[in-house]
Formats: C-alpha cells, sequence, structure tokens
C-alpha cells in the first residue's frame, strides 16, 4: 500500500559476498559494513524520472542490492529544497522495482502536487529512504525527535480507520515537539475535529528508522558524465 511521507525476482550481486544488511563476510564471520542506502539508489531514480520525461525506454536494471525493504522516494526542488514529493510503502518491496515505481509514483502522482515537468529537472534533489527497526510504541509520546520515523493508526469523527505517517526527518526539520507532531499528524490523516488529550491516547504509534542519502541533479549529471569516460 502507498503512501505519503512528508516486486520482482530477486536478483543476484555481482558481488555474492556482500549481504544487503551492510556487512561482510571476512574468515566465516560476518562483520558490519555502510549503510544499505548508496548514491547510486538516487542515480537510478533520476534514471527513471529522466527517461519517463524525455519518453525513451526504462534504465537498466541497477547494480546495488535487491533485497526488499520499505521504502520512500522525496522529490525536493530548489536552494530552498521545498517539497515536490513524497511516496513510499511499507510493504517490503526488492529495491530494484521498489525505488523504479516509486520514483516515478512520487514525482507524477503525488496528489499534493502537480506532476514535476521537463524544466524542474535541474533543480531537483532525490532522497532515497530505507525503512527498519519497526518497534509498537507504548504510546503516542514512545518516541524520539530525529531518531524515529512514525506511524499512526486513528478512527476519524466518522468512525472510518486512518493512517499518515511521518518520516524522522519531518518534526526536527519543523521544529516540533511530539505533540506538535502527533496533531500535525492526525490532521495530515484527515482527522478534521478538535485534537484532544483523549484522542491522542487513542492512537495506535508504531515507531520505525530510516537509513537515508539524498542526491542533487548536479551530482546525477555528474555521475552519467563518468561513465561516459
Amino acid at each position: 500500500m502507498a503512501a505519503g511521507c512528508c516486486g520482482t525476482k530477486k536478483q543476484k550481486l555481482n558481488n555474492s559476498n556482500v549481504p544487503c544488511d551492510g556487512s561482510v563476510m571476512q574468515n566465516g564471520t560476518q562483520t558490519r559494513n555502510p549503510p544499505i542506502v548508496h548514491p547510486d539508489m538516487g542515480f537510478f531514480c533520476f534514471d527513471v524520472l529522466y527517461c519517463q520525461l524525455h519518453q525513451l525506454d526504462p534504465p537498466k536494471a541497477p547494480n546495488f542490492c535487491n533485497d526488499a525493504f520499505p521504502l520512500f522516494v522525496t522529490w525536493n526542488i530548489g536552494r530552498d529544497m521545498r517539497l515536490r514529493g513524497c511516496i513510499g510503502t511499507f510493504n517490503a518491496m526488492h529495491l530494484h522495482a521498489g525505488l523504479r515505481e516509486y520514483a516515478a509514483t512520487s514525482a507524477f502522482k503525488d496528489s499534493r502536487f502537480n506532476p514535476i515537468s521537463r524544466d524542474e529537472l535541474p533543480r531537483l534533489h532525490v532522497s532515497i529512504s530505507i525503512l527498519r527497526h519497526f518497534e509498537d510504541g507504548a504510546d503516542y509520546l514512545d518516541w524520539e525527535i530525529g531518531v524515529h520515523g512514525i506511524r499512526i493508526e486513528f478512527h476519524n469523527e466518522k468512525g472510518s480507520k486512518r493512517t499518515a505517517t511521518y518520516l524522522p526527518e519531518v518534526a526536527k526539520e519543523q521544529g516540533w515537539d511530539h505533540i506538535q507532531t502527533i496533531d500535525s499528524l492526525l490532521h495530515k490523516g484527515g482527522y478534521k475535529g478538535l485534537v484532544t488529550p483523549e484522542m491522542r491516547r487513542s492512537v495506535k504509534l508504531t515507531r520505525y528508522q530510516s537509513e537515508k542519502v539524498t542526491v542533487s541533479y548536479q551530482e546525477y549529471m555528474n555521475h552519467w558524465q563518468s561513465r561516459r569516460c
């Protein structure tokens, strides 16, 4: 199920000794290495967007890890990094297919914005968020600003079940405390009534963490030119 932020057959890696969890095998022992996210994921999302905007064939399968994770793709524009689209999924998807799908979905189908146009390309940044470490919160305050993303479930005024999420960076970037974040998230999820302490206590909260990488269009072009050399 797609969600606003803000599968294909599994393919073998070129190096089969590099698992997707960021660890490597050395003398039969697994040791930690860099995070799952990699700038190549951002370059691939730009490939997807560029090909769609210019009516080109889709890009070939990338070389980075293809294990399955929940993920979000966020497009920002300009020096002020204004949000231009952000959609993802809490269902684990193989990264090649998931990034291919949500690079386009967040660029063209975020209902809050017009589809991204060709002339906006040079001013874009793309961020990839790989979601991990999901935990049930004891209550609506059981999460840490700047560390956890949160997903809430609640019932609106008509009794319908609704959900909404903010990625880990949102509350910190906005300067919100816990209550401000929960209240904003309730409204984002479609709650139109007065947010009372009782309403906040009724929320079911799931907290999670993410690994994130951001790539600019200029970095993408530099990477593309280096591949031609």
